[in-house]
């Protein structure tokens, strides 16, 4: 079966900083895949590379068969392609409800849009109820699940998220994890980068442990947490 998504020699650059060194990675239909490494790893350059926000130097990036390595970031979202930055990022001074309409910029039938916000307010009955409260006035576990949100609107076929829970208290965090379980169960496809290893572990299907920018360790999550790679990435970064 074709992956979803394939790179191959994948290469990063900043001027002369190397970091993203040449991996080769795969994530298949259905599955939750987790990055994992310490700070500086090149784990969220990847996620950035996949979708277009930094520049691939050199190798390919393969998403439904097709070649998007030098696509522009604007054109992938509505390919099915969607990244959660780390941060949330979400806009202030923008309701909830318009917040969540730029997340389907790239829709142009009412009816789909329509469907979308459906999807989403069931995903999050919280957003519904405070869709016209403005979005700098959330807490951090609903700002997360708006800028979730906000990524679902465009129908992603692949939803990347990039530190999902930092800086969520406990029982958030626990929020998070769950609602990405659930994301799977409705067919989507996830990459997650996140600091979180134990948690990550148990949602994940497989997983790839970076360190310096290359890939150090990969295999099933179980085989992962007793991997010596993953100690080692840890403990070297």
């Amino acid at each position: 079966m074709t992956p979803l998504l394939r790179t191959s020699g994948l290469m990063v650059r900043y001027g002369p900083v190397e970091a993203v060194r040449g991996i080769d990675f795969e994530i298949g239909e259905g599955e939750i895949v987790a990055f994992l490494g310490a700070n500086g790893a090149g784990k969220s350059s990847t996620l950035n590379a996949l979708v277009g926000l930094v520049p691939v130097h050199s190798g390919t990036v393969e998403f439904l068969g097709r070649d998007i390595t030098h696509d522009p970031a604007e054109t992938l979202a509505p390919a099915g392609l969607t990244l959660v930055p780390e941060g949330r990022r979400v806009f202030n001074t923008l309701s909830v409800a318009e917040n969540l309409r730029m997340g389907a910029y790239g829709i142009r039938e009412k009816a789909a849009v329509a469907e979308a916000w459906d999807r989403v307010y069931d995903l999050f009955p919280i957003l519904a109820e405070r869709r016209g409260q403005f979005a700098g006035t959330l807490s951090g576990g609903q700002q997360q699940m708006l800028a979730i949100g906000r990524a679902m609107m465009s129908g992603p076929k692949l939803l990347l998220l990039d530190e999902p829970s930092l800086g969520l208290a406990p029982l958030i965090v626990e929020q998070v994890f769950e609602l990405l379980v659930r994301l799977r169960g409705a067919g989507v496809t996830l990459g997650v980068v996140e600091q979180n290893v134990a948690r990550s572990l148990q949602i994940a299907d497989r997983g790839y442990v970076l360190s310096g920018g290359r890939i150090v360790g990969q295999g099933s999550a179980a085989e992962l947490a007793t991997s010596e790679a993953l100690s080692g990435a840890y403990l070297d970064g």
